[in-house]
Parts: C-alpha cells; structure tokens; sequence
C-alpha cells in the first residue's frame, strides 16, 4: 500500500528510510533568535547609568583626588610633590604599625564574627522555641548608636563595675577590661560584634528563605547530626550570602569602629587599641596632617580591598569543592 504522506523521495525510492531522505540535524537551520530593538538593548545601561555616574562623581573621583593628595606634603610643604615620603612616615610610625597590627587581629576574629550570627539564624530558621522573640532580642543592638553601646559598655566593663562584680562573687579575680594593653582591643571587639551582629542575622535569615526544606527534611530522615546538616547541606547552599556577611563584617570592622574606640578607649591604653581608621582622624583632625591621613587612608582601602578578593576567592574553591 503506497505512503500518501511519506517524502516525495520515500515514495520515488519505494521502501526507502525516512532518516535519508531528510537532512542531518546540523544541516537543519535553527530559526535565527529574535533580536530587540535598539530601545530595548539601550535600556539596561540607561537604568543603569543614574548610579554608576552617582558612584563615579562621589566614590571613584574623591578616590582617586585622595591618592593623589597622598603625595604630597604637609605644613610647609603643603601641596609640594613630595613622592612616597608619606607613606615611608607612615609605616615608621609605631602607632601606625599597632593599628595594621589589630588589622590582623580583625582579620583572624573575622570567621567568629560571621559565625555568631550565623549560627544564630540558623537555630531560628530551625525554629527553636521563642525563635520569634530571639530574632527582635537580636537585631536590637543594630538600632543602637555606637556612642551609647560605648557608653554603656563603659559601666559595666569598668574595673569596678558589675561583670567584674560578678567575676568577684565566682572566685575570679577582676580584669582590667579597658585598661589592659593585652585585653582592651579584644573588649572593644567584642563589644562591636555584640552591637552590628544584628545586621548579619537578617542577612543570614534572608538567605535561609532560599533554602530548599526539602535537603533539611532528606538530612533529618537520614539521620544527619544539626554539625553535618550545617557542614554539608546549609554552608554549601549559602556559600554567596556567607560571602556577602563577610566582606560587609569585613568593612564594618575596619571602618565603623571609630565611635567605639573613640567612647571606650580613645586609641589607648598605650595606643593599644588604635585603628587605620582612628589614625586617619588623629592626623586629619588633630595633627593637621590632611597628606598624612590620605596616604593612611590609601593603605586602608587597600588592605579591604585585598583581604576582600580573597575571602571571595577562599569561600568560592570551599563552594566548588562541596
């Protein structure tokens, strides 16, 4: 019985096959992919362009003027090239070289800053009980000015003040929270984890609103511990937020500490507790050295930008190789 709707050359060929008669796929012609108009391919870059010439006009420029200003001089020379002279000051200064030195320090606490908040949200994603008031109770401190954190912190670290009061009643003899060389930057830390890890949290919780229940269930039937369900399952599924709370805790640490130091130790016990960005406002505010606090400021953005790329690029290989 003769094919009515075979090809023509099926049915000039008698019993031929069907695949010879048409062509290969790759000789098939894919239909070509409708391209929009110049309206639509212009658009982005018009959404676009009000914020990057914002950023370009008041982050890039003033930038870029600051390192310029940082070759300089100052005083007498004021506005006198004077090459890398600044910057050899700078790294000659003791104070300057103990604020890099709590640079590292910040650095090395960084993970533990992450950590707190994360841990946190995830015992809230969990829904511990109370999770609902856990989550206010915690973002509360974010709300806080650091001048009355410091204040308060003040009081209760005092040497005689109620924490040692406490440690007193245990058998514990009193610290010198603020006055110790050796204690005072890991206090004033502290304190700034205790008041910013807020922030952090609703990040993490944000994230966590993009997890899939259904890994957690499969874990939880599976017989996984809460250690490996974190380990294996929420880290390597909030490897981009976690990149996120540490570059902001990273900036956060190195440049919104001042009003801490300021209350709590303004830079002592023997300079002990100074910060790039504390050093910058000595030199620019009271020393009158604007070269000075440029080429320090230079250093900072540096360093954060830096230690930034390679938290990024550390947290991305940790994703990659879960």
């Amino acid at each position: 019985m003769p094919l009515r709707n075979a090809h023509p050359s099926v049915r000039a060929g008698g019993a031929g096959r069907t695949d010879e008669a048409l062509p290969p796929p790759a000789e098939r012609r894919s239909p070509r992919p409708v391209r929009g108009s110049r309206t639509e391919r212009l658009a982005p870059y018009v959404l676009i362009a009000p914020t990057a010439l914002i950023i370009l006009a008041l982050r890039l420029y003033p930038l870029l003027l600051g390192v310029n200003f940082s070759f300089t001089g100052d005083g007498e020379r004021n506005g006198t090239a004077v090459g890398v002279d600044n910057y050899r000051e700078l790294f000659g200064d003791p104070l300057f070289r103990t604020a890099l030195g709590n640079v590292g320090l910040l650095v090395l606490l960084l993970p533990v800053a992450v950590a707190i908040p994360g841990l946190l949200a995830t015992f809230i994603y969990l829904r511990v009980p109370g999770h609902r008031l856990y989550r206010s109770v915690y973002f509360f401190p974010a709300v806080l000015s650091p001048v009355i954190v410091g204040a308060i912190f003040n009081l209760l670290l005092a040497f005689d003040g109620p924490l040692n009061a406490a440690l007193s009643r245990a058998g514990v003899s009193p610290v010198d929270w603020l006055g110790d060389p050796d204690v005072a930057m890991f206090a004033v830390v502290g304190v700034h984890v205790w008041a910013t890890f807020g922030m952090a949290l609703v990040v993490f919780l944000a994230g966590f609103a993009t997890l899939d229940s259904a890994l957690l269930d499969a874990a939880r039937v599976d017989g996984a511990s809460l250690l490996r369900v974190i380990w294996h399952v929420i880290i390597p599924r909030l490897t981009r937020t976690i990149q996120f709370v540490f570059v902001t805790t990273m900036i956060g640490m190195l440049t919104s500490m001042f009003g801490l130091l300021y209350v709590m130790t303004s830079g002592g016990p023997e300079g002990s507790t100074y910060l790039p960005e504390y050093y910058i406002w000595i030199q620019q505010g009271q020393m009158n050295r604007p070269a000075l606090a440029s080429a320090a400021s230079t250093v900072l953005f540096v360093i954060m930008l830096v230690v930034g790329l390679l938290q990024i690029t550390l947290l991305q290989r940790a994703g990659r190789d879960d």
